[in-house]
């Protein structure tokens, strides 16, 4: 590792060469300063959290509905007995990937693009993931019973099934909370002590310096985080390929037409990947205007991560056309009438609103200048993150309502239970971002300060003294 050039100079290791440069941003000061001043709170800020807040109440009070009254108030109609809850789920299981992604592997991928844009994405990981994990809870009906999904001995003598994909995403989930979390916390520390030093407040200082662990920035300091740094960029990146490979074991598992097949990991994983992009610029392209960071978030940071966007979804586009010729090459009639039920039949809406966001919209970003206006970008995000939800929706409710027997076949419609729970989830995801972003950094500061030119010290003309 390169020495100090100055004792005041933040170090990291050298994670990303400069390929995505920041030509307005002049010195460290600059950073701190802009950075930082997103922490103060604004009318629009508290506009937005009491949008949150309000979509919260509405789920919180669909939830005790529900409670209340039983899980028959959801739309459920035999056999179509996973809806919107395990939409939602897989749903926002699938946002929290792009901030792994962002975060571990385009780190070890040295990806320059990725450093102004990875601190949101982490958070996004986390507080996604906390949404996810609530609708398993809320899917069972009775939520004081969810510990039954834990396998740990107990006196009533029984195990959860350890067959069961349900056991399986316990697992998942939990995994990939707690290694997102103390990625995204490992992460902030030298920026936290940043916090410390600029700090007034007696009370939050010294809650600073506990999270800060004493950070000194000294260069032993930095020799440890790079290794601890680099230790759980490696352990995540596993996670982005083995967590939404176990959520979709929970169709594969399955002998329901459409869900039986081997090709759902590797689509679920690029549609996550996919999705949890458009949900960085549904974040990032606001903030980018509202907070002033235009010369952070700059128009290649997005163009770069556009083409990210375009690649996965050449691919859930290739996994969607590989659906329909595994069930038209394998001849089983039960997989040819579901894939035609879905596209031109009962659920022909819903198979269309998906191909429409998530095959023809990206093709858009062929081109350049769309690649680099904000404004479509956001557009698009939209447009995805409702075909992704609708990608789930098409898997999950034409297999249940379009099984083998057909007289079994059905239909199902949500509830306003139904929406209010998914009304509620965004408010709660939210809510914890807005928090988030008025407490830490929202742009990693040591990062940023290695793609900028220190500010030399004037030096005296008439000294020729060699280096």
């Amino acid at each position: 590792m390169a020495t100090l050039a100055h004792p005041d100079e933040p170090r990291r290791p050298n994670i990303a060469s400069a390929d995505v440069q920041l030509p307005a941003v002049k010195d460290y000061e600059q950073v701190d300063r802009e950075i930082l001043q997103i922490l103060q709170p604004t009318k629009a800020w508290f506009a937005g959290l009491l949008i949150a807040l309000t979509c919260l109440a509405f789920g919180i009070a669909s939830w005790s509905y529900q409670i209340h009254e039983g899980l028959g108030v959801a739309g459920y109609n035999p056999p179509v007995m996973w809806g919107v809850y395990i939409i939602t789920f897989v749903f926002w299981v699938g946002i929290g990937h792009a901030g792994t992604l962002i975060s571990a592997i385009l780190y070890l991928f040295r990806a320059g693009f990725r450093t102004t844009i990875y601190r949101a994405a982490e958070a996004m990981t986390v507080f996604a993931v906390m949404t996810a994990g609530l609708f398993p809870i809320i899917h069972i009906g009775r939520p004081w019973k969810f510990f039954w999904l834990i396998p740990y001995p107990n006196w009533r003598l029984l195990w959860p099934n350890f067959k069961s994909p349900l056991v399986w995403d316990v697992f998942a989930i939990t995994t990939y909370l707690t290694i997102s979390t103390t990625f995204l916390f490992v992460g902030l520390i030298p920026d936290i002590a940043v916090l410390r030093d600029r700090e007034t407040n007696p009370l939050r200082k010294q809650i600073l310096a506990a999270l800060s662990f004493g950070w000194r920035n000294s260069e032993r300091e930095w020799r440890h985080f790079a290794r601890a740094y680099l230790f759980l960029a490696a352990f995540s990146t596993p996670l982005v390929l083995s967590v939404h490979s176990v959520v979709s074991f929970d169709f594969a598992m399955g002998i329901a037409p459409g869900w039986h097949t081997t090709i759902f990991p590797p689509y679920f994983v690029a549609g996550a990947i996919f999705s949890g992009f458009a949900m960085v610029w549904t974040i990032i392209i606001p903030m980018r205007r509202w907070f002033g960071l235009r010369h952070y978030v700059t128009l290649n940071h997005l163009d770069a991560s556009a083409k990210m966007v375009l690649f996965t979804s050449l691919v859930v586009g290739c996994a969607y056309i590989a659906e329909f010729f595994i069930a038209w090459y394998g001849g089983v009639q039960y997989e040819q009438d579901y894939f035609w039920n879905r596209v031109f039949g009962q659920w022909w809406w819903a198979a269309w609103i998906m191909l429409t966001c998530n095959m023809i919209l990206p093709l858009s970003l062929f081109s350049q200048k769309l690649r680099r206006n904000p404004t479509w970008l956001f557009i698009l995000s939209i447009f995805i993150n409702i075909g992704m939800w609708f990608e789930r929706f098409v898997i999950v409710v034409p297999s249940l309502s379009h099984d083998v027997e057909p007289w079994q076949w059905s239909s199902y419609v949500p509830t306003w239970v139904d929406y209010g729970l998914l009304i509620g989830s965004f408010g709660w995801f939210f809510m914890w971002f807005l928090l988030f972003v008025k407490q830490l950094p929202v742009m990693a500061l040591a990062e940023i300060k290695e793609i900028v030119p220190p500010k030399m010290k004037h030096k005296d003309p008439h000294h020729h003294g060699g280096h």
